[in-house]
């Protein structure tokens, strides 16, 4: 189950968040969904880096009754990130959870071997997604 704490007005398509996520984990998870300024506090709090991004995610400890972690998601970037590569908010949303989710679950794209990027791609094609993160970066 996804536990949303919008902080910011988004209409949110939970449908295809649980999917996903369903696909992975019975786990809870924990989606706040917030601003460019939010995430930027977050990020330099929490990672030392003082920075805007559009997705972090915190895994939690791997015990039974644990929640399997936070994803919090920056709509200015979602909203950013939709215009320039023209697709809809919600695919973009979508595709920072699956994103996020991967790490949460413990894929790491800066140090794996494509690993994390495959199962990207794996899921955009089944939930007929446009591009992700991993895969724009490497056009």
């Amino acid at each position: 189950m996804i536990e949303i704490d919008k902080r910011v007005n988004f209409n949110l398509n939970e449908d295809i968040l649980n999917k996903i996520s369903a696909k992975f984990t019975k786990k809870n998870i924990e989606l706040i969904i917030t601003n460019n300024s939010e995430i930027q506090k977050i990020n330099r709090e929490q990672r030392g880096k003082d920075k805007i991004t559009d997705v972090l995610s915190f895994p939690l400890k791997n015990f039974e009754y644990a929640p399997l972690g936070s994803i919090i998601i920056s709509i200015d970037k979602v909203k950013e990130k939709a215009d320039e590569f023209k697709h809809s908010e919600n695919e973009e949303f979508t595709l920072l959870f699956i994103h996020g989710l991967l790490h949460l679950l413990g894929f790491d794209h800066e140090i794996d071997n494509g690993e994390m990027r495959k199962k990207e791609e794996e899921l955009i094609k089944e939930f007929n997604l446009p591009s992700s993160l991993i895969i724009r970066t490497l056009n």
